[in-house]
């Protein structure tokens, strides 16, 4: 682990001071420089604390660990599994009436993995409605088996996240909107499932984003960064980013914030802007 003090991403609380924001890096996103396994090296050297991926699927679980405990970082969340790029299930099949078997073995599998990482979350990836499909069929479906997945995480140890998507990158995402994610929470009923806020999605669909953001805060388990258009690093596009860290500490958030953004010009190049977040 990196003892490089230009760049420090952990949580520090001193007497009469806010505690630091804490960040993770996405290693899909970040340090591409490098293939994926050497990517928890390049994290820690850069100053990060903590990573997170989408899928850790195609590498044994012992494999990532010893990478994590050869870097000295925590794994925050993984994703369920979801099919190639271009295919109807790219985004997880959770609203698929006739995948109900699939989607249960990716819960499965995906809280094998977090278990095995010592990962906080996994993220139920929602998916797109499947054609021939009408939106409250399919949205039937992915409130039930959201309910499965809740009452089989229990006692793992592991919570589970539920995100929104926008609509742009995403046509036909299930979630609509960060309140309709928030009742399917509440619906559920158990405290082991709350949301994933991530602030490319919600700007690009909802804006406001303090007040989107304040609006179902007891139920916002993590929070992801990342400016648009362009999905570059904060400070790169349209939200003011200085405002929402300081309303993150105001309200006293001791959560990880993953970095879920395309460097605009090398990974590590582009990490001045958290230090300026913790200045």
């Amino acid at each position: 682990m990196s003892t490089d003090t230009t760049l420090t991403t952990t949580a520090v609380v001193d007497a009469g001071q806010p505690a630091r924001l804490r960040f993770a890096a996405n290693l899909k996103w970040l340090f591409t420089e490098v293939p994926f396994l050497e990517r928890f090296d390049a994290a820690a050297k850069a100053g990060f604390a903590a990573v997170e991926y989408a899928a850790p699927y195609p590498y044994e679980a012992a494999e990532l660990q010893r990478r994590l405990a050869d870097a000295g970082l925590k794994q925050v969340l993984v994703n369920t599994p979801m099919g190639e790029p271009g295919t109807p299930t790219r985004s997880g099949v959770a609203c698929f009436p006739d995948r109900v078997q699939e989607f249960r073995d990716g819960v499965e599998q995906g809280l094998e993995y977090a278990t095995a990482l010592g990962a906080d979350f996994l993220h139920i990836v929602g998916g797109l409605r499947p054609d021939g499909v009408s939106r409250d069929r399919a949205f039937a479906r992915y409130v039930t088996n959201i309910a499965w997945a809740a009452e089989r995480a229990k006692g793992t140890g592991v919570r589970l996240l539920l995100e929104a998507q926008n609509k742009r990158d995403a046509p036909g995402f299930i979630l609509d909107t960060q309140s309709q994610a928030a009742a399917v929470a509440e619906a559920v009923g158990s405290d082991n499932v709350g949301l994933l806020f991530d602030f490319y999605h919600a700007q690009i669909d909802e804006g406001d984003l303090l007040t989107t953001l304040d609006s179902v805060w007891d139920r916002v388990f993590h929070l992801q960064v990342a400016d648009p258009p362009s999905r570059h690093e904060p400070g790169t596009g349209e939200i003011a980013y200085t405002g929402i860290f300081n309303h993150l500490r105001r309200r006293g958030y001791q959560g990880w914030i993953g970095c879920e953004y395309a460097p605009a010009a090398g990974t590590v190049e582009g990490l001045d802007w958290i230090k300026e977040a913790n200045a």
